[in-house]
Order: structure tokens, then C-alpha cells, then sequence
């Protein structure tokens, strides 16, 4: 995808130290960032439960990244995904960025057989993708306002969401 001068693609091996090098500058001064984000990265790769992963260069330089999960509900529903960490370096944050490369995740995303996404963030900003909370569906581990659902198809499903173990990575 095209977008303006920068292009959103999907990852490749040769990205990986850029994606790397671009979500810990992201998240650096970030207030809610636990410093791991580049680690989360990198175990749902190892993982293999890094389901979405677009990065935005512009110019030959990656400036962004995105990616997508599977989580898992209580209830044993299947097919719902978690969004998250999403990277635009610093000085390059609030021109639409992140915000295309949200939009490019969830195309991805909708595009295989996945019921809904999860995010856990701003409300103000992730409503302006379609997450909205849910009572029905909880993570206990945030503030309730701060956990939002966008379903695809279907009912949210009521239940506790579990992100990857890859979330809890420390390094």
C-alpha cells in the first residue's frame, strides 16, 4: 500500500533490527510503555504468533511498525486478535502515520477468518478505528475504559482475554 511518501508492507527478515530499533524509540518516553515492547516483537515472531506485522518506510527507512496477535477468551472462542505494539518514531508521530498503518493491520486482519480484534489503549484514540469497550469481554490487567473490542462478525464474546505469554517477555 501506498500511502503519501511512505509505503506500509509486510514485514521481512531483513526488517527485524529496524523493528526493533524504531518501537523502542517509540515507546522510550511513551507513559504507559514498559520498555519491552521491542522484546514482545520479537517472541510472537519466535513464537510464531506475530499473525500481522506491516512496517511503513518511507524514503528506504522503516519509520513504523504494527502488529497482530492472537488472544485467547475464557469462553473458548476462537478467531479474535489482539492489536498491538504499534511504533511510529517519535518525530515522525501525528502526521496519520499510525493511524494508516492501524487501518492497513485491520484490512489485513479482516481479510482471514478472524471474528474481532482487542486493544488495549487510548479510547479516544482507537474509537476512531471502531473499538469501543465491552462489558462482556474483560482484561482484568488495565483499567476497563482502556480495553477495547472492534468484532468483525458475530457477537463479542463474553469472557477474560489472555494475550500471548509473549507479553510478559522482559527481554
Amino acid at each position: 500500500m501506498n500511502t503519501n511518501n511512505y509505503i506500509i508492507r509486510k514485514e521481512t527478515i531483513s526488517d527485524i533490527l529496524q523493528i526493533d530499533a524504531v518501537t523502542k524509540a517509540a515507546f522510550l518516553s511513551a507513559a504507559h510503555a514498559s520498555g519491552t515492547e521491542q522484546f514482545i516483537i520479537r517472541a510472537l515472531r519466535a513464537s510464531g504468533q506475530l499473525t500481522v506485522s506491516l512496517v511503513v518506510e518511507e524514503n528506504g527507512a522503516l519509520i513504523g511498525h504494527v502488529a497482530i496477535s492472537p488472544v485467547e477468551i475464557s469462553s473458548g472462542d476462537k478467531g479474535w486478535f489482539g492489536l498491538g505494539p504499534v511504533s511510529v518514531l517519535p518525530e515522525k508521530q501525528g502526521a496519520g502515520i499510525g493511524s494508516a498503518l492501524i487501518k492497513a493491520a485491520l484490512t489485513a486482519l479482516g481479510q482471514s477468518p478472524a471474528k474481532g480484534c482487542v486493544v488495549l489503549g487510548d479510547p479516544a484514540y482507537y474509537g476512531r478505528f471502531g473499538f469501543k469497550t465491552d462489558a462482556r469481554l474483560l482484561y482484568p490487567e488495565a483499567p476497563a475504559e482502556y480495553f477495547q473490542v472492534l468484532a468483525f462478525e458475530g457477537m463479542v464474546p463474553t469472557g477474560t482475554v489472555q494475550y500471548h505469554a509473549s507479553f510478559y517477555v522482559t527481554e
